[in-house]
């Protein structure tokens, strides 16, 4: 089945004024996201644009396959989009600017946010979001215990900077704490931004805490959102929400579903399945009866024994757990055997269907997508870093 490479191979010469800006452009341009557009996308404060075109030449001169294929993530692919988007009459228009990447080593936390300035005249602020990585995992976990955070705060602050002098119409998204912070954002930025606010994407990102579902904020923007996750989704499922979540089908299996390069698409619109996978419901009920129950202090505790426990394995990502799966076993079963009886089961029932759910490497499709990519930049002479 499709995605959203085979929408731009395919559908790439539509421009937005024959169809206009549908679910499947939000999935792309928050894949984009997760690329480092440092020294190539202006910043806030310059108040200057660059082509997609110029970006992607720029980028493949700095920036070598090595480098790229090396990365522990699934979304090291996302740069490889960028060929696409250039040559397409779609996105061959569009501007990038607005890009801020921070990052802090004490909390292991990042917030990074760009703006596309699309041929029809809005913008879309694309908010990136965690990748494959356990500490990346371990902050969509953290929403659970924590009253607001940094990340979403930095979001809301960010839409009011940019946008509060602006004419244009935004519309906002973001995959996994991308998305979180894409609804928190929209939900607490000034009231003249969020007036300008067409749609808010989140793709599989984690819900609130009852201080947020409740804001007027939250309520005034809640008819805007609009929510997709897959099958078998865990962040998506996190803490709480008034959204009704679109499930999407994927080409992956278990936690892998979470890759939005997995999600399959037909024409200008995702291929939608019947309901969440019998796992996830287990998953997100397991969840519920032994976080959501706890105060926010034993939360975090909670929080940080299941990640404690996934990183005593010496694994980074969530390909590592399922590629050594023996190793892993072993690992958890010492962790575990220090912590009270009712804890033992309260982890184990979790990391079972968290770790144990399934799901293939992407090694295979990030090699495919690179093959392509590496094909387009031959043929329009793009020189790639030695």
């Amino acid at each position: 089945m499709a995605n959203i490479i085979e929408y731009l191979e395919w559908r790439g010469d539509i421009p937005f004024s024959v169809d206009g800006f549908n679910e499947v452009d939000n999935l792309i341009l928050s894949e984009l996201s997760y690329t480092d557009f440092g020294d190539i996308v202006p910043g806030p404060e310059e108040k200057k644009k660059i082509s997609a075109r110029e970006v992607c030449d720029r980028f493949f001169a700095i920036h070598s396959e090595e480098e790229i294929m090396a990365k522990k993530s699934t979304t090291k692919v996302a740069p490889f989009l960028l060929p696409y988007l250039a040559e397409s009459r779609r996105f061959g228009k569009m501007q990038l600017l607005g890009y801020v990447n921070e990052v802090d080593k004490e909390t292991q936390s990042q917030f990074s946010v760009v703006t596309f300035a699309l041929e029809d005249g809005t913008n879309f602020v694309a908010f990136r979001g965690t990748d494959s990585t356990i500490v990346g995992w371990k902050e969509d976990f953290n929403m659970s215990f924590l009253y607001q955070t940094h990340g979403q705060m930095q979001a809301a602050a960010y839409l009011d900077r940019c946008f509060k002098r602006s004419r244009k119409k935004l519309r906002i998204g973001g995959h996994s704490k991308g998305g979180n912070f894409a609804v928190y954002a929209a939900s607490f930025c000034h009231p003249t931004v969020q007036n300008k606010i067409i749609e808010v994407y989140s793709n599989d990102g984690p819900g609130f805490s009852d201080n947020v579902t409740e804001s007027e904020g939250y309520k005034r923007i809640l008819p805007k959102v609009i929510s997709t996750i897959p099958e078998y989704s865990i962040v998506g499922m996190l803490l709480k929400n008034e959204l009704n979540h679109r499930v999407v089908v994927s080409s992956q299996t278990g936690a892998m579903q979470h890759d939005l390069m997995s999600w399959e698409v037909m024409g200008n619109h995702m291929v939608y399945a019947t309901g969440l996978s019998n796992s996830s419901i287990m998953l997100d009920q397991t969840l519920k009866r032994w976080i959501y129950g706890l105060e926010p202090e034993k939360r975090e505790e909670f929080v940080n024994i299941l990640f404690d426990t996934l990183q005593s394995t010496g694994a980074q990502t969530i390909d590592d757990l399922k590629n050594n799966k023996l190793e892993v076993i072993n690992e958890i079963t010492k962790s575990l055997s220090n912590l009270p009886a009712d804890r033992q089961q309260a982890v184990k029932e979790v990391l079972i269907r968290f770790v144990f759910s399934g799901g293939e490497t992407l090694a295979g499709n990030a090699g495919d997508l690179w093959s392509k990519t590496e094909r387009f930049l031959k043929r329009h002479k793009i020189k790639l870093k030695e």
